[in-house]
């Protein structure tokens, strides 16, 4: 998920009305706050926190009825852009057979279709609960309360709510996965060292044959 979040480095400028002249940071930090949770289509995300780096002294007074000055700044902005194909993770709220719907960071939403569930999970109800069980492996289990890692197809930036999908193989329970892919990862890594200690093996029987043949 590290692609889904960046740091921005933004140079902005706030509009203070007058009101607010000694007050001028508590005005910034309020106009900042306003962004929170909320897509901004010229940062191309949602501002998750942010940090004011610096504010110019130097401010600019703007003509009309009402004399506002503009302020620059500079600031820091955590932002979550979460873009087709990137993984994200976030946990089962509801599951039905056709559905299952899921909140990330406790603000935006996202749904996965049931043609969007890879074929090897089946649908189940198990004391009236329904689950989703990986045939493949069996202790792969999908359910209300679960984490899960799913791909992104798309985002309604208005509504703050993304298309999933679990498609992908390295898609599903989180727990299940982490585990899985440690152990696949130690295999591979076993097959490495033992492919490496064969050719080293073949390579040092050749040098020897061709010793011999040399003496």
């Amino acid at each position: 998920m590290d692609d889904v979040f960046r740091v921005a480095d933004t140079d902005l400028i706030a509009y203070i009305h007058p009101s607010m002249a000694n007050k001028t940071r508590r005005a910034i930090q309020r106009q900042l706050s306003s962004l929170l949770f909320t897509y901004n289509e010229a940062f191309d995300g949602m501002v998750l926190a942010y940090s004011i780096e610096d504010i110019n002294k130097m401010a600019k007074i703007l003509s009309g009825l009402q004399p506002y000055y503009g302020v620059n700044l500079k600031a820091k902005l955590l932002m979550f852009s979460p873009k087709p194909d990137m993984l994200l993770e976030g946990k089962i709220v509801r599951l039905e057979r056709e559905s299952i719907h899921v909140v990330v960071l406790g603000f935006c939403s996202a749904s996965i279709m049931s043609e969007n569930i890879r074929e090897e999970f089946k649908y189940k109800s198990i004391g009236g609960q329904g689950v989703f069980i990986n045939t493949s492996h069996k202790r792969h289990l999908i359910k209300s309360g679960s984490f899960i890692r799913f791909l992104v197809q798309s985002l309604d930036e208005e509504m703050l709510h993304i298309s999933g999908s679990l498609i992908p193989a390295n898609t599903g329970c989180i727990r299940w996965l982490s585990k899985h892919v440690d152990e696949d990862s130690q295999m591979e890594r076993n097959h490495k060292r033992q492919r490496e200690e064969d050719l080293e093996s073949e390579s040092h029987k050749k040098k020897g044959i061709f010793k011999h043949h040399k003496g």
